[in-house]
């Protein structure tokens, strides 16, 4: 009976160290995480709050064509690099170190590729703008914004594999190092292109491409200089072009996953201009999508950690190690969204005021912040939810939740709320927040119902069926 009771004590504590072991394994690459999503998202941030200095025109110019840049680039590619978490998190797990370059360079290429087109549209994005009805000066601004930009959408390109090839290993310093050290470099050079240059919105979307590019070469350069070369060599070129029908496979579904869920934010602006008071509705919904941003970076960062976690057990075969990884992360993100949003609520009183000084903003945010503050919590749980769907390579599921839950729900409630039932912008908060709901309870239930071993023999078969494919492919 004793010893029943000592081996179950001693299992429990096993347990307990375990747990502990595995928080400070996600807490090592979360927290470099999150401070490098969020330098990296400043560098935007700081370049449009330089234009805003410039008048109302160059600044709505400038915001659309930022926002419609994400919409049509940034987005799809942060989506197509994310299928590296998948690939090269369960290639590195299984210890096939050479398929890690071969995947990063498969990336790239298929990135780069992707970029062609993006920027013939963007080439085209103030006629495009002029042909749907927007003010020609506007759309003017906007266009030199979008062709200013195309350098870095090719940067952009090469950085999103290059973070996705050094994440899956858990090497963060570099990509923490060369985002802060671009910020510092952004930071002059954006003030200096935007003011003292004379070259206005031209200058602050010139400024992003050359930090973008700064922040590429730097991460080019630690990759090739440390012992993360022999992984990625140049030897692995011609195999790289063999694996790009492998990168798609996964990167189309992650893509569509992802853009998915951007683009229905995206949708809540533009459908908050068509109601009464557009100004109004527009100006305190963009100052809500801004914080929920500004803080999506902590479970993103979070979920980018467990993502690499879980693909790097279930690519050695420990189921339990996963399983373990999605508990412990779980329980972290539940106490973060937590906190987070008890924080926000309790500085309802002060929000509006740091993004505006007119009280009838102000007073408005304060109305939507308690909404915004379940957006919080919901948008942590299916971000790091979404980092374990990346971490398996389960995006398929994803896709269709996301589409399921935002189009089929969260949207159609939207536009009932805000516009049949005159709730306006606040409907339009709560349709979107029904769609997070829905897509974080689907997510939930797909990863409560997932078989860990099952996922560890369909890892095996990726790698298996990927290397017998390369194989067959260079003879």
């Amino acid at each position: 009976m004793e010893q029943g009771l000592l081996a179950k004590e001693e299992k429990e504590a096993t347990t307990g160290v375990e747990f502990r072991e595995e928080g400070g394994r996600l807490g090592r690459v979360a927290v470099p995480m999150v401070v490098v999503s969020v330098v990296q998202y400043m560098i935007n941030v700081i370049s449009m709050m330089l234009v805003g200095h410039l008048g109302e025109l160059p600044l709505a110019g400038a915001s659309i064509a930022a926002s419609l840049t994400s919409v049509t680039g940034f987005t799809i590619l942060i989506g197509m690099a994310s299928a590296l978490e998948t690939l090269c998190g369960q290639a590195y797990g299984a210890q096939q170190y050479q398929k890690l370059g071969i995947h990063t360079y498969s990336a790239i290429y298929s990135l780069i590729l992707v970029s062609l087109p993006i920027s013939i549209i963007w080439l085209s994005l103030g006629k495009l703008l002029l042909f749907i009805g927007q003010d020609p000066q506007i759309s003017e601004e906007a266009g030199k914004y979008a062709v200013w930009t195309i350098p870095a959408i090719f940067a952009y390109a090469i950085s999103q594999p290059l973070m996705k090839f050094l994440q899956s290993q858990s090497v963060i310093l570099p990509m923490l190092l060369s985002s802060i050290a671009t910020l510092c470099f952004h930071i002059p050079v954006s003030w200096f292109l935007v003011f003292k240059s004379g070259l206005g919105t031209v200058g602050a979307a010139l400024s992003i491409s050359i930090s973008y590019w700064m922040n590429t070469i730097l991460l080019g350069l630690y990759i090739f200089q440390s012992t993360s070369c022999k992984k990625i060599s140049l030897s692995l070129l011609k195999e790289a072009f063999n694996g790009i029908n492998e990168f798609l496979r996964l990167a189309c579904p992650t893509a569509v996953m992802i853009c998915l869920e951007y683009w229905s934010f995206e949708m809540l602006v533009l459908l908050s201009g068509l109601l009464p008071k557009p100004k109004l509705e527009t100006s305190v919904l963009s100052i809500c999508l801004t914080t929920i941003s500004l803080l999506y970076n902590i479970p993103y960062g979070l979920g980018a950690s467990a993502s690499t976690r879980i693909a790097n057990e279930l690519g050695a075969a420990n189921p339990k190690g996963a399983r373990l990884a999605v508990h412990v992360v779980m329980f972290i993100t539940v106490m973060e969204a937590i906190i987070t949003s008890v924080t926000l609520f309790s500085m309802r009183y002060i929000l509006g005021y740091a993004y505006s000084n007119e009280k009838e903003v102000a007073d408005y945010v304060k109305d939507m912040v308690p909404l915004v503050c379940l957006s919080v919590f919901m948008d942590s749980l299916q971000g790091v939810l979404s980092g374990v769907a990346r971490g398996c390579g389960w995006q398929h599921i994803g896709a269709y939740v996301n589409l399921f839950a935002f189009y089929l729900i969260g949207i159609p409630t939207a536009v009932v709320l805000g516009f049949v039932l005159h709730i306006g912008g606040k409907g339009l908060w709560v349709g979107i927040l029904c769609g997070s709901t829905a897509q974080t309870i689907l997510l939930s239930v797909v990863t409560i119902f997932t078989n860990w071993e099952q996922q560890v023999d369909r890892a095996r078969e990726r790698l298996f069926d990927e290397t017998v494919s390369l194989v067959n492919d260079s003879k």
